[in-house]
């Protein structure tokens, strides 16, 4: 049975399920964060995943990418699988901007978390799992 890592449960917010993946919001306001967990128990590298659910995999990524590039317009969306300190299986899609608090460096470990205003929150997660569920349908 799926469980989220307690980790990630509690550095994100929840956003919506896609056909393979949990969609979650990472609460750092500085940088829009998105981390795709596909919905398996003991996956811990890509490899894990069968074949077919590789390519799945590969679909949210785009449809996250898409969709943080739609409602952001950032000048880069990073993508990557670390697992170094979550070893459940995780992507990480960021949109980025020259003039973020990281650039052009990675996101992790830089400065300190801006955590989102409540409202802030609520919104961001309603306009993304709207967002998320339209472009799943595409």
């Amino acid at each position: 049975m799926f469980e989220l890592h307690p980790q990630l449960a509690k550095d994100t917010a929840p956003v919506v399920a896609l056909d393979l993946c949990k969609v979650i919001l990472m609460t750092d306001a500085r940088f829009p964060w998105l981390i795709l967990v596909p919905q398996r128990s003991g996956l811990r590298e890509l490899h894990d995943l069968s074949p077919d659910e590789r390519a799945r995999l590969m679909e949210d990524i785009a449809i996250a990418s898409q969709v943080l590039e739609q409602t952001y317009a950032p000048d880069k969306i990073n993508v990557g699988a670390l697992g170094n300190i979550v070893e459940q299986l995780h992507i990480h899609v960021i949109a980025r901007n020259r003039n973020d608090d990281a650039w052009p460096g990675p996101v992790w470990g830089q400065g300190t978390p801006l955590p989102y205003a409540q409202t802030d929150l609520a919104r961001t997660q309603n306009d993304l799992k709207m967002a998320l569920k339209v472009a799943e349908t595409k």
